[in-house]
């Protein structure tokens, strides 16, 4: 039987075991995916596991940087994002990708009919998925990159790599200059919130939401109903959550991983049923 697995600190909340099972049933594969708890100091001894015991596996929090000296190969936009969620085992070496950034701009596509090329878009936050993200959205030919951090020196750091590696124009600006923030946003076709604001029910919103201008869309990478999803309600701003990010970036894993085609209604449908009784 083919292994894959998912491993992160803490695991137990996972979504993608329900989502990629269901895909590995419809391609008729003889295989299991599996949740697995990694702390930091057993990274190295998974990765030497797993080039004898997988065929691949996908990496979340906090580990999507901490896995980069235990690889064997890592490619472009995972080495400009800081940042693999992916990883192929062949002949015992280690294949390391990410597929956030291409899991978000299918699933702005899927919600606004938003083609990256060509496209303005802003982040809210320049953690991890605003890396994975704005490198993918930076390698397919966006316009512009509007990164909108509390620590300022984080996303002029990004940004620099962006700039270095594919020539976009990425711009930055700290999250309480309102006046460069409003600037920022009635430039942008898309804004994505990638803080964890939003996670907690008492949490604020990450910028002053007065500030939304009414045709902008909004993409929240997180599945609750945050305080700015609840403002574009409020306003009929056009909104998403991150589920479909989700979803499409665990149908490139599988891609990769079995050179198919991913049966990604089948995936939607379990993992749309997963995230319900996790409520």
């Amino acid at each position: 039987m083919i292994k894959f697995a998912v491993i992160g600190d803490p695991i137990a909340h996972s979504l993608s075991p329900a989502m990629q099972n269901a895909g590995i049933k419809a391609l008729g594969l003889d295989a299991e995916y599996f949740a697995e708890h990694v702390r930091h100091d057993d990274l190295k001894e998974f990765t030497e596991q797993a080039r004898r015991g997988l065929a691949g596996f996908n990496i979340t929090v906090p580990h999507k940087n901490a896995v980069f000296p235990f690889l064997d190969h890592i490619s472009k936009e995972a080495q400009v994002a800081g940042s693999v969620n992916t990883v192929t085992v062949k002949s015992g070496r280690l294949y390391g990708d990410t597929t956030d950034g291409y899991g978000l701009a299918q699933a702005l596509k899927e919600a606004f009919q938003f083609d990256v090329r060509g496209g303005r878009i802003a982040f809210i936050g320049c953690g991890g998925a605003a890396h994975a993200a704005a490198a993918y959205f930076a390698s397919q030919g966006a316009q512009a990159l509007l990164l909108i951090n509390r620590t300022v020196a984080k996303a002029d750091e990004l940004a620099e790599k962006l700039r270095t590696a594919y020539g976009t124009d990425v711009r930055t600006c700290t999250i309480d200059d309102n006046a460069r923030i409003s600037e920022f946003l009635n430039a942008s076709d898309v804004v994505i919130q990638c803080t964890s604001l939003g996670l907690k029910p008492d949490d604020p919103a990450p910028i002053d939401l007065s500030l939304l201008p009414q045709s902008i869309r909004v993409y929240d990478t997180i599945y609750k109903k945050t305080p700015i999803v609840r403002e574009c309600e409020r306003r009929g701003i056009p909104f998403a959550n991150g589920l479909a990010m989700l979803l499409h970036q665990g149908a490139r894993s599988l891609e990769l991983w079995t050179g198919r085609p991913a049966p990604v209604e089948a995936m939607r449908a379990a993992l749309n049923k997963a995230y319900a009784e996790k409520q």
